[in-house]
């Protein structure tokens, strides 16, 4: 087995990783709980929230931070993957992790693993943890990688879990429907914790499962909700409520991300935060890559969404934007849906300008998704390459005031937001 970096060199590790495992994916706590408890199985603090789901952990684990903020509470958070560098996957106490903190955790791993192999996500997530306890904030908030009952995340025992809305996705490693699927995010609950169902109609597999564990149920639309009246927002749960302001972002699944992580804000503390306190902090909160408006003129989004319950959330939320229909930059690895993804979208896209991506056995060229999202009705789709390709050809063709999305993957994303930063204000137009 390839011997670790002699020098603190993040980069080399991080490259050392992914190639060291036989596969990318090996769902099982086993491998990673035996190291795990080796490094003397680290709680990552007092309290834990764990996020399982197919879309919005991201953005409601990043909602939560700013609850917990306007409640006084310290915090840490871990999710995956990440747009532009690794350090985004763990924040301690609003900041990203540096690079020496990784390394140091690393090395932990390292020497506690002994002969045991583990794939990348393992060997990072268990480094995360370690740092975390190491760190001692008030409040952890875990986000599932994959699923949720074989996911390294659940090696901790939550607080208080929240499962955002199931779709179809990962379906080789988690089921081929919803129930399926369900039944695998609900292995993040415990016996008795509170269960935040952020879904209004999840699976009745997840309903089943907080039933037998007998759950403290809190479920979207029941009980509790964030509903709009006039310019401000109003949450109710367990007879009490608050008003706040509509921060940015705050609109269709947005809505429901929020409601989601002041619902488990609440069930966590027993309390709502002060709303002018809570105004300031979601105020400030940023979602990378979720329909991230990057530019103004013309109007370009950027989103990590790769699959159909993200591309309906996306449509749903440009018609609130744009009157005219979007061209679209489109490049998906080839284990996704592209066609109902592109379906879905559709209403929403005059043209779909397509591109390649490379990766390991999940790679395809831009030529590939083009043959796959042809159906008839469909908009025009054309083949460009390369994402950098793709996104100039699309501003360039935009007609004047028309938007520009760019949408199919977290390495779609981070390309795009790659070359916004790296053009000048004059290069963008």
């Amino acid at each position: 087995m390839t011997a670790p970096p002699a020098a603190r060199d993040l980069s080399a590790w991080l490259r050392l990783l992914e190639a060291r495992h036989p596969t990318s994916i090996d769902l099982g706590l086993t491998r990673c709980g035996a190291v795990w408890r080796s490094l003397g199985a680290p709680r990552p603090a007092a309290q834990v929230v764990t996020v399982a789901g197919t879309n919005g952990k991201g953005s409601t684990v990043r909602w939560l931070c700013s609850a917990l903020n306007s409640l006084g509470l310290s915090h840490a958070a871990y999710s995956s993957p990440h747009l532009r560098r690794f350090n985004e996957r763990l924040s301690l106490f609003g900041e990203d992790v540096s690079d020496s903190d990784l390394v140091r955790a690393f090395e932990a791993v390292e020497a506690a693993r002994g002969n045991i192999s583990l794939t990348y996500f393992e060997f990072t997530t268990l480094a995360c943890l370690w740092l975390m306890a190491a760190a001692a904030p008030d409040v952890a908030l875990l986000e599932v990688g994959l699923g949720g009952r074989l996911d390294t995340v659940n090696l901790i025992d939550p607080d208080v879990a929240v499962i955002t809305p199931v779709g179809l996705d990962h379906q080789a490693f988690l089921g081929t429907d919803r129930e399926q699927i369900g039944a695998e995010k609900a292995g993040i609950l415990r016996p008795g914790i509170p269960f935040i169902s952020a879904e209004v109609q999840p699976p009745e597999s997840v309903l089943q499962a907080a039933a037998e564990l007998d759950c403290d149920l809190f479920r979207a639309g029941q009980d509790f909700r964030l509903q709009a009246e006039g310019e401000r927002l109003r949450f109710h749960i367990a007879g009490a409520s608050l008003w706040l302001a509509r921060p940015p972002l705050a609109q269709g699944h947005q809505l429901a991300n929020l409601a989601g992580a002041l619902a488990a804000a609440y069930a966590l503390t027993g309390r709502l935060p002060d709303a002018d306190a809570l105004d300031s902090s979601l105020a400030a909160t940023r979602h990378p890559g979720r329909l991230q408006l990057v530019h103004e003129k013309p109007p370009c989004w950027v989103d990590v969404g790769h699959n159909p319950l993200a591309a309906t959330a996306v449509a749903d939320c440009l018609r609130a934007e744009t009157q005219a229909p979007v061209k679209a930059v489109l490049a998906m690895y080839a284990d996704k849906d592209a066609l109902t993804v592109a379906q879905r979208l559709a209403p929403v896209v005059e043209t779909f300008y397509c591109a390649g991506l490379e990766a390991p056995e999940r790679g395809q060229s831009a030529r590939a998704l083009v043959e796959r999202i042809q159906a008839p009705a469909m908009p025009e789709a054309l083949a460009c390459g390369s994402v950098t390709e793709a996104l100039v050809m699309a501003r360039r063709e935009a007609a004047p005031g028309q938007g520009v999305l760019v949408f199919g993957s977290f390495q779609t994303a981070a390309e795009a937001l790659h070359w916004f930063s790296q053009a000048s204000a004059g290069d963008t137009g």
